[in-house]
């Protein structure tokens, strides 16, 4: 029985662990992190991100233990409203994985799609 090819796609993702392996922050905080940027705000952020705001909110703070330092600096409210912005640290890690994705995102995904064209023709 052959399978279904067209229902099959290699991908990749990038992480940070700890010492230990654990992983600790990926692409997808890493996303989050960029629209935290844009927006100045963690609500707009997750919304715009399709997460759960309890669930994020958790992530963030487990996530900020782990690493020992700050993500994020939340300002709450008042006449002005709240505004949610990178650390120096946070931006740091934007910074490692915004050069990544532009340095090796083209290589990487054109090396896929040449895997997943040899396996069509089999």
């Amino acid at each position: 029985m052959k399978p279904n090819q067209t229902m099959l796609k290699l991908n990749f993702k990038i992480w940070i662990e700890n010492q230990n392996g654990e992983s600790l922050f990926g692409d997808g905080k890493w996303q989050l992190l960029k629209t935290i940027e844009k927006t100045e705000s963690l609500k707009l952020a997750i919304e715009e991100c399709g997460l759960s705001y309890r669930k994020t909110w958790n992530k963030l703070e487990e996530i900020e233990q782990k690493l020992g330092f700050y993500l994020i600096e939340r300002q709450r409210g008042g006449t002005a409203g709240g505004k949610t912005t990178l650390t120096p640290e946070g931006k740091k890690i934007v910074e490692l994985f915004d050069d990544f994705h532009s340095q090796f995102d083209v290589v990487i995904n054109s090396f896929l799609r040449k895997e997943i064209e040899l396996f069509d023709k089999k």
